[in-house]
């Protein structure tokens, strides 16, 4: 910690300002790996098998409940099509279009504003490496002989301090932008998939036994 301490201290003023940047690019990549791994990790072949077989016991009301029982985006898509399933097929399907209208961008969010961090992280620390050799320049120009030196270590290595730490949030972004972007294409796959053979297997079930399902 000490360490680290002395590294952030000899990059002076804009080194705090990335420290920001740091810590608004590990609170979105915890945010939504949390997010990944939590609530939107549902199985959804598993799901919808679940929710299959209590449609086709007439148990609408309980699949219903499964999908309350978690605000996964499979669920939300699965319930309000379940919702709208005594009032015919086209109900049902504007009611999974509109849900999905309105989970797809939960998939989404904050993982661009990665780019956006990387950016700024990385104009940081080029401001802060050009103040660094600012103070350099001024040392040569107008220091003693005897402090000229110590100024000019010192401009250099803010320069070089603020040149890495930039780079290095940067980099950061860049890579939780790489994993954190497959994660949310594959889960939009995945629920795009879903909700389409839903649609399909309550039209089928609505077909089948029209009147008789009953959802609350």
């Amino acid at each position: 910690m000490q360490g680290l301490a002395e590294f952030i201290e000899k990059g002076g003023f804009f080194m705090y300002l990335n420290l920001v940047c740091s810590a608004a690019t590990l609170a979105i990549i915890v945010e939504r790996i949390i997010f990944f791994l939590g609530k939107g990790s549902v199985n959804a072949r598993a799901f919808l098998e679940q929710i299959r077989k209590l449609v086709m016991a007439n148990n609408v009301d309980r699949a219903v409940k499964l999908c309350s029982a978690t605000e996964a985006p499979v669920a939300r898509v699965a319930k309000a099509g379940l919702s709208r399933l005594s009032k015919g097929e086209a109900a049902v399907a504007t009611a999974i279009e509109e849900m999905m209208v309105d989970v797809m961008p939960e998939l989404k969010k904050r993982i661009q504003a990665l780019w956006s961090v990387a950016n700024i992280a990385t104009l940081l620390g080029l401001l802060g490496t050009i103040t660094g050799l600012i103070r350099s320049f001024a040392a040569v120009g107008s220091a003693s002989p005897e402090m000229r030196s110590k100024m000019l270590s010192d401009g250099i290595a803010e320069a070089m301090h603020n040149t890495a730490m930039g780079l290095g949030i940067a980099v950061l972004c860049m890579i939780g932008h790489v994993f954190l972007s497959a994660a949310s294409k594959k889960q939009q796959s995945e629920l795009e998939a879903f909700s389409m053979k839903l649609e399909n297997m309550l039209a089928d079930t609505a077909h089948a036994a029209p009147g008789q399902l009953q959802a609350r």
